[in-house]
């Protein structure tokens, strides 16, 4: 049997870079040998590279995504594993490239991407198939602003968040309107657009939903309560909160909450891994954002979420390739 070539894509351009290496870390280390020879690929800002098992670091060939190892032999892949957190894997601009030369992938397309990463379209699509979001302003940087307003129309306390970044990056809990300027600032470091939102005062959950053997599944709803008072970049990463899952809700909302994040999945045309978040206020899920990218280290929620329902990482990584297999080339 001839093995195919995976390439575990990694990096990226923004500050999430160190945990997508973590993430593909784990992919690296969980598709089968048997099936597959599997290949570190690591993207910067600097520089596109594949990396042995000694540390050396060959350049990719970015014309067809090739790498020219030892004495002239010359790797082509048949599958790339996109597990980039952040621009250009989550955002569509490398699965578009991937699109114009021909180069299988895993997860989803280039529009579905693009489309995900921005907040308040997501947000906006999905409003349309009745899924409620909080109520939100939309800046860019430069506009002026009038902060009475802003809280006449959201209330306090409020969020400020990039439109465009992941990883709870540039977010702020504004409670008084004297804190708008710096919230800004460090939004508008992240993003050239931001939203502000109504806090919506509820248990925020974060499910898990996968196209597995040709059905979409909900992995599992994890409970977030952070120590912090939300959800930002160390609560979630460096352990400054607590994550239970199967998230503590009655049997009705448990339902409800399965069948919107379903819905959001579906009606955007996802394909791959995928992790939504939502407050649930009165009984209401609420949608905050979905990632097409999620963390997937030891730590993160979704093996976590796989581990539960019992499918295993080697299982869950080797659906993504077969998928990406069947797909038809560009």
């Amino acid at each position: 049997m001839n093995k195919k070539n995976v390439a575990v894509v990694m990096g990226g351009y923004s500050d999430e870079y160190i945990v997508s290496l973590k993430s593909g870390q784990l992919i690296y280390e969980s598709l089968d040998r048997e099936l597959y020879n599997v290949y570190k690929v690591i993207i910067l800002k600097d520089q596109w590279y594949f990396l042995d098992d000694h540390d050396a670091k060959v350049e990719i060939n970015k014309s067809d995504f090739s790498v020219d190892l030892d004495s002239g032999y010359k790797v082509k892949f048949d599958v790339c594993f996109n597990i980039i957190h952040g621009r250009p894997g989550e955002n569509g601009e490398l699965q578009a490239y991937w699109d114009i030369i021909g180069q299988r992938y895993t997860g989803c397309s280039f529009y579905q991407s693009a489309l995900t990463f921005n907040k308040k379209d997501t947000l906006a699509v999905l409003g349309k198939y009745g899924i409620p979001s909080a109520k939100s302003i939309y800046l860019r940087k430069g506009e002026k602003t009038d902060n009475t307003s802003i809280v006449e129309q959201l209330g306090l306390p409020c969020f400020v968040k990039p439109n465009q970044s992941g990883s709870s990056l540039g977010i702020s809990k504004v409670k008084d309107i004297s804190e708008f300027d710096k919230a800004f600032e460090l939004a508008f470091e992240q993003d050239e657009e931001i939203l502000i939102e109504t806090a919506l005062d509820g248990m925020e959950v974060s499910v898990g939903v996968v196209d597995f053997e040709g059905h979409t599944i909900v992995l599992g709803i994890t409970e977030i309560v952070p120590q912090k008072e939300f959800f930002d970049y160390e609560a979630k990463y460096e352990g400054a909160s607590e994550e239970i899952t199967p998230a503590r809700l009655d049997d009705t909302t448990r339902v409800k909450v399965e069948e919107i994040a379903v819905k959001a999945y579906e009606s955007l045309g996802m394909s791959g891994f995928s992790r939504s978040e939502f407050i649930i206020m009165d009984g209401v899920p609420y949608m905050l954002e979905m990632n097409t990218n999620p963390g997937f280290s030891p730590a993160s929620i979704l093996p976590q979420q796989a581990k539960i329902y019992g499918i295993s990482i080697q299982q869950l990584c080797g659906n993504e390739v077969e998928k990406a297999l069947n797909k038809k080339s560009s």
